[in-house]
């Protein structure tokens, strides 16, 4: 597992990881904090729809966003679009489990970085999770 990559990465940052992890599924919210929480190198905020999380996006610097496809208010296609017009450099993990085809492709289109399907596997997120904040660092000239 890719935890200690993680925790090597902010302590050069020097700072723990944002994350910001939207899904309109409270269970699945939980989960994902549960597994970003097994460092005390990343700090977790949760959004319920694309809409909240627009609004938290504009407010605060994310090192990355994981982002459900469908939900309320606001849509992961529309909510991705949206944090590329604003954030173009902020990766983005869509973490799907009844998406079709079409929207995944949408996502891609978008400018998401990365796709997931649920049911998701610790390994698999951490994994996901360690190589798009080090995409991230690369961004930033933090290497």
């Amino acid at each position: 597992m890719k935890i200690d990559k993680i925790e090597t990465m902010a302590r050069k940052l020097g700072r723990p990881f944002r994350v910001l992890i939207v899904d309109d599924e409270p269970d699945i919210l939980n989960v994902f904090k549960e597994f970003c929480e097994i460092t005390d190198s990343v700090s977790v905020e949760l959004s319920a729809n694309g809409l909240d999380a627009m609004g938290k996006i504009e407010k605060n610097n994310y090192d990355l966003v994981t982002m459900d496809l469908v939900m309320p208010e606001m849509a992961g296609v529309e909510a991705v679009a949206k944090i590329r017009e604003t954030k173009p450099h902020l990766p983005i993990i869509i973490i799907t489990g009844n998406a079709t085809d079409r929207l995944v492709n949408q996502a891609g289109l978008k400018g998401a970085d990365a796709l997931l399907y649920k049911p998701v596997l610790l390994d698999e997120f951490v994994e996901e999770v360690a190589a798009a904040l080090q995409r991230n660092l690369n961004g930033m000239n933090m290497v």
